[in-house]
This record gives C-alpha cells, sequence and structure tokens, in this order.
C-alpha cells in the first residue's frame, strides 16, 4: 500500500498552537478532544479501545509502529481513536505475528494521523491548560480554515457516545458448558474483560447499552458486568436508571471503567470532568480494603465526586496515589462492587485480575 510518509499535515489545538509534522494514516481531516497515553507499548489495544472512542491520542512513547500490526492485539472489531498524534513513526516492522505495517492498518481503518511533532510539548500543554478539542489535517493546509471548523467541533463533556460503540445485538461469548453465567452490559466493552471472564468458568451474553434489567433478567444470569465505554457519565440516565433496578432486586455486579461511573450515579453520587483524565500503564492505586497497592491500567476522562458520598452503604475501596481520586466503591447493602481502572490490563500489568478473581467468588456465594 502507498505510503503517506512525507506528506505535510498540520495539528491545531483549541488553545490556537499550530504544530507542522508529517501525514500518517488516510490522507483527510479528523478532530476530536485530545488525550495522551503513557503506555511505553500495546499502541494497537490502545486504537481499538472503545472508551477512546471520539478522542485524538497523543502516544508519549517515542516510537510508534515499530512492531506492526496484528488482529490478536484488538480490542473491538475496528480502531475507535479519531486520530493519532506520535513523535516517530516506523514505516517498517520488525515482529513475527506482525501480519501488516502499522501505516497500512491505519489507512484500511480510516485513520487519519501526524508524526513528527514534539509530543512532549503537547503533553505539557494537555498538563497545563487541561483537556481541549484539537484537528488534524493532511488536505487541508490552510491554518485559518482549520481553526474554523474546529471551533464547531463539540465539547467531550455533555455527549453520549455508548450507543456509538456498542454491540447492535446480544452475542454470545465463551462456553455455554461454563460454570457460571453472567450478562455483560455493554457501554464500549473491550474484548479482553470477556476473556477474563470466560478464563474464569463464565459463559457471557453481552447486551447493548440501553437493554432493561428486566430484559437481561430473562436470560437467567448469575451475575453481571457492566463494561468501560466513552462518553459522559452524567447524561446516560437509561443506563443508571438499569443499575438502579439492579441494585434493588439484590443482583451480583461487577462494574469497570464507565460502569464503575454508572455505579456511583445508581446510588447518588456525582461524576465529574477532569481536567486532563488517566490513560496509561503505570497509575498507583491503594486498595483500601487491603492497604496494598498496585499499578493500574487506565484510560478515563471523567471521574467520581468524592465529596458527593452521603450514603453510608457506599465504602470507597480503592483510590489513585497521584490525585486521591475515587478508583473504587462496593456497597455494603447489596452485592455490587467496581473500579475505576482495567484490571483485564490488555495492555499493562495484570496487578489487579484478582478483581475478577473477587466476582467469582461473589457469584459462588449463596
Amino acid at each position: 500500500m502507498e505510503s503517506t510518509k512525507g506528506q505535510t499535515a498540520i495539528l491545531v489545538l483549541e488553545d490556537g498552537s499550530v504544530f507542522k509534522g508529517n501525514s500518517i494514516g488516510k490522507i483527510g481531516t479528523t478532530h476530536g478532544e485530545i488525550c495522551f497515553n503513557t503506555g511505553m507499548t500495546g499502541y494497537q489495544e490502545v486504537f481499538t479501545d472503545p472508551s477512546y472512542f471520539g478522542q485524538v491520542v497523543v502516544m508519549t512513547s517515542d516510537h510508534i509502529g515499530n512492531y506492526g500490526a496484528s488482529m490478536e492485539d484488538t480490542e473491538s472489531n475496528s480502531i475507535k481513536i479519531n486520530g493519532l498524534i506520535c513523535k516517530k513513526f516506523s514505516q517498517r516492522f520488525s515482529r513475527k505475528q506482525a501480519t501488516s505495517s502499522l501505516n497500512d492498518y491505519l489507512i484500511d481503518n480510516n485513520l487519519v494521523g501526524i508524526s513528527d511533532v514534539d509530543t512532549r510539548q503537547i503533553v505539557r500543554q494537555i498538563r497545563s491548560k487541561g483537556a481541549m478539542n484539537c484537528i488534524i489535517s493532511s488536505d487541508i493546509l490552510d491554518v485559518d480554515e482549520l481553526k474554523a471548523l474546529l471551533a464547531e467541533v463539540p465539547s467531550m463533556q455533555g455527549l453520549e457516545l455508548s450507543s456509538k460503540v456498542t454491540t447492535d445485538k446480544p452475542y454470545f461469548f465463551g462456553e455455554e458448558t461454563a460454570k457460571h453465567k453472567v450478562a455483560v452490559l455493554d457501554l464500549g466493552v473491550k474484548t479482553n474483560i470477556l476473556r477474563c471472564l470466560a478464563d474464569r468458568g463464565c459463559y457471557l451474553k453481552v447486551f447493548p447499552s440501553n437493554t432493561s434489567y428486566k430484559e437481561m433478567k430473562a436470560w437467567n444470569p448469575d451475575g453481571f458486568m457492566i463494561s468501560n465505554g466513552p462518553g459522559d457519565p452524567s447524561v446516560m440516565a437509561t443506563e443508571t436508571g438499569t443499575l438502579k433496578d439492579l441494585i434493588q432486586a439484590n443482583e451480583k455486579m461487577f462494574g469497570i471503567c464507565l460502569g464503575s461511573q454508572i455505579l456511583a450515579q445508581a446510588v447518588g453520587m456525582k461524576t465529574f470532568k477532569m481536567h486532563h483524565g488517566h490513560r496509561g500503564l503505570n497509575h498507583p492505586v491503594q486498595n483500601l480494603l487491603t492497604g496494598k497497592s498496585e499499578i493500574t491500567s487506565q484510560n478515563h476522562g471523567f471521574a467520581i465526586d468524592a465529596a458527593s458520598k452521603t450514603d453510608e452503604n457506599i465504602e470507597i475501596t480503592h483510590i489513585n496515589l497521584n490525585d486521591g481520586t475515587v478508583e473504587g466503591l462496593r456497597l455494603k447493602n447489596a452485592p455490587a462492587f467496581a473500579v475505576q481502572y482495567h484490571p483485564e490490563a490488555n495492555p499493562g500489568p495484570h496487578d489487579s485480575r484478582y478483581l475478577f478473581d473477587d466476582f467469582i467468588k461473589l457469584l459462588e456465594q449463596a
């Protein structure tokens, strides 16, 4: 496939900053909220994570593309990010399992990107000024025109995006003869969450995000998984109502990332948009129940407001050791718990996979 390397591309940030670099992926124009991921590896898993839908990702690792692309490394059926920004982009790759170059993979998925820009400066601006929108183009090189287009891009705050990435219809995952049946409410689920459950003896039925408790209960599951996903949880009234029904019915439940935020809202807590979010493979979290700390994989731009907790039946179980934000909670009066980070960790360390074991123990309780 013909390379786009060498063609000029322009990146414009909402604060007016302009960066000139080289085009990668498809020739075109794209936009979204800019964010950065601090992971040193796992770029393909990041690109295919549905939680990134609507976002343009800056990869802080210096080399992107050096090990190509492989279908084994995908977390969904396609690339979900809106755009890619990196420093050094490798057209060549060296990896036995790779089936194509990353550039060809980006083109096949219609992704527009830019390389050879100062990613350290871009990250510093995000860290100091906060989340903002951006636009990348390799076919429009007029900065004023790009700024005009960027002005029309909506803020991530207030956007409901799970309906854009959820499954169209229910499907099954795992072995039908497995010990446990788990209903998965798909808000933008990563494939490795499903694998982690299936590997622990669960047969899964994955439901669209707008599925009611009654519809999921008709399958007679032993428990419920509330998945990760993109967008602002505060506008997800339907899903919040579904979790209220689950709690009232005393159903066994485990939430991850967006699932954690929806659970918090279902018990009266509030969520808020973070200054620039947590994204990467190296975020330290403390488990307040055990006192132990773990290095976690994270991807979220919204968080739970700890100050909004008024119900004594809500217990905060995990905190982020960098900024003290809520990373986990459980209900004392219902068999439900959730974490803000990604225990399936693909990519990332496996410190937190014990949470899936905890869920299995919960399923096995009378």
